[in-house]
């Protein structure tokens, strides 16, 4: 019995130590990694390299914005009031009423509105004139009257007759006809006179037209269509009309002048 027994409890021990070897086996096959490999540290130098990956990217898709968008292309400033005043005077259309009111009230105002200044020497230059043939015309006519009347009083001694006739003049010529001379002088004097009123009145109102038509056709188009050709050409002189001779006879030189619309 003692013997017995004895083998049953190695063979039992025996079977213990075989399953618990079997048990460690498959735990270790369950978890290899876990078993084998031993427990490291977290590596910082991974860390600090992915962070300098994803700074670069990043300043990479900034720049690629950059070049990628639209310039911001910045105009130059140009004064405000230069640039205003290029516009109206390119956009200038004058208006023919108040041309026409301004060359009523103020001789060559029209053209100063429309901006034709070159035309400021004609219009005053014609003023001037007429205002000096107007002042020269009338003196002598005044000078001429004077005498006239002195003559008709028979006072040929006063100052009036002597300072317009040359010395002596009186005692070679016969009163009658100094009396006659003095008064055509005078009358021709006094139409002068009078036709340097009109001149005045006359580039007056010249002036006055031409700042209307020139602020009515201001904005009158002029292109290629209107145009004039002057150019020499063959006459037909035939009597019937043809314009098929064989001979010269039949036919002039002469110039044609065609207007195109």
């Amino acid at each position: 019995m003692t013997k017995g027994r004895l083998k049953y409890q190695i063979l039992t021990a025996l079977l213990l130590c075989f399953l618990q070897a079997a048990g460690i086996v498959v735990f270790g096959q369950d978890r290899p990694h876990a078993a084998l490999q031993p427990v490291q540290a977290p590596d910082t130098t991974d860390v600090r390299t992915q962070a300098t990956i994803d700074s670069i990217a990043d300043e990479n898709r900034k720049k690629m914005l950059e070049l990628t968008a639209s310039p911001d292309i910045k105009a130059e400033e140009t004064p405000t009031d230069s640039l205003s005043r290029e516009l109206k005077r390119a956009q200038w259309v004058p208006n023919p009423t108040k041309a026409t009111w301004l060359a009523l009230v103020i001789p060559g105002g029209g053209q100063i509105y429309n901006r034709k200044y070159w035309k400021l020497p004609i219009v005053y230059g014609g003023f001037a004139g007429c205002a000096y043939a107007l002042t020269w015309n009338g003196k002598m006519y005044k000078d001429y009257q004077a005498a006239y009347i002195d003559a008709v009083n028979n006072k040929w001694d006063s100052s009036s007759i002597t300072d317009l006739l040359p010395p002596g003049y009186t005692d070679r010529v016969s009163h009658s006809q100094i009396t006659e001379t003095l008064r055509k002088r005078k009358d021709t004097y006094r139409r002068w006179r009078d036709l340097s009123i009109f001149a005045f009145i006359g580039v007056y109102l010249i002036s006055v037209v031409d700042a209307y038509v020139d602020a009515e056709l201001s904005n009158f188009d002029i292109g290629p269509d209107l145009s004039m050709k002057v150019e020499p050409t063959l006459f037909n002189n035939r009597a019937d009309g043809s314009y098929h001779s064989a001979t010269l006879k039949d036919k002039s030189v002469g110039v044609q002048c065609s207007f195109r619309f």
